[in-house]
């Protein structure tokens, strides 16, 4: 049983919470150049200090939010059911997050997701931020994937990398498509029989060259 959060820490939770929903309010509202950190301190009702203290640069007050999901690969992995490939294990994640409407496989039309993701691809600052998060998603998944080969492996360390890099560029790449298709119209229920055929095609290509991972 997790333990409940003290008072200082479900005010940091709360204060946390306040500066990015003000941020991101005034960010769909205006555009995020037009927004200034003055703008956002005074929405929130915190100093600039306070709000440098809990984000350390503007696209953070953002960004935070894939942060959020940084290490998701790397954690899906390593709590995989014993013996079982990682690749196994990865496919079924992602199916399920599909099928369960999950923003981070891109196929949510939720119109405040939809609106988050036109703000980050529709500002070039935040789509050139945003590789610096998929940098360390790659960083987790590659110690992942390394601590699930064997020792023996033929260049293990350099393998483990390459494998990463095409995972979470696979998965950005199926989420980006999902994402594009429902700004341009298209329903979340409408799209999932090929956002699901779309994600099985592309594990079949990764088990086809990512021979250490696949089962």
């Amino acid at each position: 049983m997790e333990e409940p959060l003290g008072l200082r820490e479900r005010k940091r939770l709360r204060t946390h919470r306040t500066i990015s929903e003000a941020a991101i309010t005034l960010f769909l509202e205006r555009g995020y150049d037009a927004v200034s950190i003055a703008d956002i301190a005074a929405a929130a009702e915190v100093s600039r200090r306070t709000l440098f203290a809990y984000f350390p640069s503007k696209d953070d007050l953002v960004l935070h939010r894939f942060a959020d999901h940084e290490d998701e690969a790397a954690r899906v992995v390593r709590e995989g059911a014993p013996g079982e490939a990682p690749l196994d294990v990865l496919h079924r994640h992602l199916r399920l997050a599909i099928a369960r409407r999950d923003p981070i496989s891109g196929l949510c039309d939720v119109p405040e997701v939809v609106a988050f993701y036109r703000l980050v691809v529709e500002t070039p600052a935040l789509a050139s931020a945003l590789v610096r998060y998929q940098a360390r998603s790659e960083d987790t998944l590659t110690a992942a994937l390394r601590a699930a080969t064997s020792p023996e492996e033929p260049l293990a360390d350099r393998v483990a990398r390459l494998a990463a890099v095409q995972i979470i560029a696979v998965h950005g790449a199926l989420a980006r498509a999902n994402q594009e298709r429902i700004l341009a119209g298209s329903t979340a229920d409408a799209l999932a029989p090929d956002a699901l055929a779309e994600a099985d095609r592309a594990y079949e290509l990764l088990r086809g060259g990512l021979q250490p991972y696949r089962s």
